[in-house]
C-alpha cells in the first residue's frame, strides 16, 4: 500500500517522458509547391531580401550556380549567385523561376533580380 501513491504519480509523468518537442520543420522543398503556389509565394519576392529569406519563403532550390564577375578571381563572392526553382511536373512543362543574388560580403548575399523563363 506504501508503494501505490508512488506508482500512481510514476503513471502520471510516464506519458509525459515519451512526448517528444517538435523538431523543427526543414525548409520546404520547391518540389512540394505547386506552380499556382509558387508563383503566389514569388509574388512576395522584393529585391534585398536575404538568401535565408528567399529559402523560407520557396524552399530549397534545385540547381545553385555562382559566377564570377571577371573583375576579381580572388573573391568570388563579388559576382553572382543564382538559384533556379523548376517544377516539371506542372501544366506549363518546363517552367522555372531564377533568383539572381549579389554579396555585399562573403557572408551577405541579397536579391539583385528574378525571372521566370523556361528550360
Amino acid at each position: 500500500m506504501k508503494r501505490l501513491p508512488t506508482l500512481v504519480l510514476l503513471a502520471a509523468l510516464l506519458p509525459c517522458a515519451w512526448i517528444a518537442p517538435a523538431p523543427a520543420q526543414p525548409s520546404r522543398p520547391a518540389a512540394d509547391l505547386t506552380l499556382a503556389q509558387a508563383e503566389r509565394m514569388a509574388s512576395d519576392l522584393k529585391y534585398g531580401m536575404s538568401a535565408d529569406e528567399v529559402r523560407k519563403l520557396l524552399g530549397k532550390p534545385r540547381r545553385t550556380a555562382l559566377r564570377p564577375n571577371g573583375l576579381s578571381t580572388t573573391a568570388p563572392w563579388q559576382g553572382n549567385l543564382r538559384w533556379t526553382y523548376n517544377w516539371p511536373g506542372s501544366s506549363f512543362q518546363g517552367t522555372s523561376l531564377q533568383i539572381e543574388f549579389a554579396a555585399k560580403t562573403p557572408e551577405e548575399w541579397y536579391v539583385n533580380s528574378w525571372e521566370w523563363g523556361s528550360y
